[in-house]
């Protein structure tokens, strides 16, 4: 059987989730504002190059299939000491067949070097407020705080070696230590948030180019609108990420952004304040936010939301060729998939597989540390929280067999946890307080009690075939003598061969999905 199809909109209710993380990634927010010290050995110069930066700030035009959806500012003040760097995002974004307003505003406080001291993030989505709040404890930890409504607070410590930086400045330091020259590299040194490890990133200065900029506006009354007053030429590089994720876009030679592409086809342009904002307003408050059409979504419906979650596994053998987008950042190789070329196979677990290579009580001596952060508590992810580790223990209760209790965890989540729509962001101790929940809010639970119970476990994400169609699906992965695919929310132990995974990782992970949005296809070459 051959069917083709492609990851478009949903035309039912969807998940605030990627407007979530979108506004995460041009916020800088939660975890990710987490990063390591990456200039150990280039201190100095930063520390020189930071004292050439002042007050400034910029503004920009969030864009979508060249329609303007939004508006977002960075500005900087300086007083002796420090630096204070403001972000601020608001656009209606498309998530599966809706428009959702959603904002973030960060206050960052940097030293003259341009070490974070503290952090306050507020994130407004339909349905989930969130802040979140931090500070740096000399140079070895943040402390930092996460508050959602109806929610306890979740304060958590995150291990740094030495004075940390945000990623918002990972373009401005890239210009700032030397001089910028199309084909030259740049690594810094950084903290990942997707895995909470220390990782390089890496920059390319892919090209060189000159943009008209507009930076000063006047009012026609002929058009009832902004328009450009006087315009500027400004010379600027383009920087790519080496593993194709995070920051891509147009950098001056000051290490201001010019222009930079955000996931789901979104554009931010450099833009006089008047343009960029006031423009926008008049239009937005003068129309209602309307159903969005298919082509621009920033998220599939889920199986959940298309009323079509299958009962049992079905599945042993997929292969799907994958079209349209690169591959090479997915992790689509590994376990239970093989990427040969375009073609995609995916094969369920054998037998041999799900008979762990460990007892809970008899773990190896470098287990946990083998293991450290698919063992670790997260954000949203509340591994050592009381209620989380008690209901572990009963479910788990007289057996050791990693997989026994794996398959029990399961079974408990896909019996307990009710399938319905909800427009939150994961938050397993929430779910486990309201019982219901989409295919994120089961992955999360069972993530946690899996943790918990001293299981290394993870989060997959990607898509799922269902009824001849592909929908936006997640489930969780965990070790036995391999990782092994399981899925509580279709109630699957292992997973079926559905069930192709794009990434592993939390939220931040997740949000690279939505760079498929519209361009990825799929042709299903064969099924068993």
């Amino acid at each position: 059987m051959t069917t083709r199809s492609s990851i478009a909109a949903g035309k039912r209710r969807g998940r605030s989730i990627a407007a979530a993380l979108i506004l995460v990634a041009w916020a800088g927010g939660l975890a990710a504002l987490v990063a390591r010290e990456f200039f150990r050995e280039r201190s100095a110069i930063i520390a020189e190059a930071a004292m050439r930066l002042g007050p400034s700030a910029t503004y920009f035009t969030v864009e979508q299939d060249g329609r303007q959806i939004g508006f977002a500012s960075t500005t900087i003040d300086t007083t002796g000491t420090t630096f204070q760097v403001v972000d601020y995002f608001i656009a209606d974004l498309p998530v599966a067949g809706q428009q959702i307003r959603a904002s973030a505003r960060s206050v960052i406080t940097l030293s003259r070097s341009l070490a974070l001291r503290r952090f306050d993030v507020e994130m407004d989505v339909p349905g989930t407020p969130m802040s979140a709040a931090g500070t740096v404890e000399g140079d070895s930890a943040v402390k930092f705080v996460l508050r959602l409504p109806g929610q306890p607070t979740d304060t958590q410590r995150v291990a740094v070696d030495g004075p940390i930086l945000v990623p918002t400045l990972l373009p401005t330091a890239a210009m700032l230590i030397g001089d910028p020259e199309v084909g030259k590299v740049v690594t810094l040194p950084s903290f990942d948030p997707r895995i909470m490890a220390a990782a390089d990133v890496q920059f390319r200065f892919a090209a060189e180019s000159l943009f008209v900029v507009t930076d000063s506006a006047r009012y026609s009354t002929e058009q009832d609108r902004f328009v450009s007053a006087r315009e500027d030429t400004v010379r600027a590089w383009k920087l790519e990420p080496a593993d194709g994720a995070g920051f891509s876009g147009w950098v001056d030679a000051q290490g201001n952004v010019v222009q930079t592409s955000q996931p789901g086809g979104i554009t931010l342009r450099r833009m006089a304040y008047e343009i960029a904002f006031e423009n926008w307003r008049r239009v937005r408050d003068g129309t209602a936010v309307t159903a969005a059409g298919s082509r621009g979504d920033l998220l599939e419906s889920t199986a959940i939301a298309a009323g079509v979650v299958p009962d049992a596994a079905s599945l042993r053998t997929l292969s799907v060729r994958l079209r349209g987008t690169p591959l090479e950042t997915f992790d689509l190789a590994g376990g239970r998939q093989a990427l040969r070329g375009d073609t995609l196979t995916i094969r369920v677990e054998e037998p041999s597989t799900l008979l762990a290579s460990y007892r809970l009580n008899e773990r190896p001596r470098n287990f946990r540390e083998r293991f450290r952060n698919e063992l670790a508590e997260e954000p949203l992810l509340q591994v050592n929280n009381r209620q989380i580790t008690s209901l572990a223990v009963r479910i788990a209760g007289t057996q050791r067999d990693p997989r026994v209790v794996a398959e029990l965890i399961n079974r408990w989540v896909h019996d307990s946890i009710a399938k319905e729509i909800t427009v939150t962001i994961p938050n397993a101790l929430q779910v486990l307080t309201e019982r219901r929940g989409d295919c994120n809010e089961h992955t999360q639970l069972y993530v946690a009690l899996a943790r918990a119970a001293g299981i290394p476990a993870r989060i997959a994400t990607g898509l799922a075939y269902v009824n001849g169609k592909f929908y936006y699906h997640a489930w969780p992965e965990v070790w036995l003598r391999d990782w092994v695919a399981v899925d509580p929310t279709f109630g699957q132990f292992p997973a079926d061969a559905a069930h192709l995974r794009f990434v592993s990782g939390g939220l931040t992970r997740q949000g690279e999905l939505l760079r498929l949005v519209g361009t990825l296809q799929l042709e299903v070459l064969g099924t068993r």
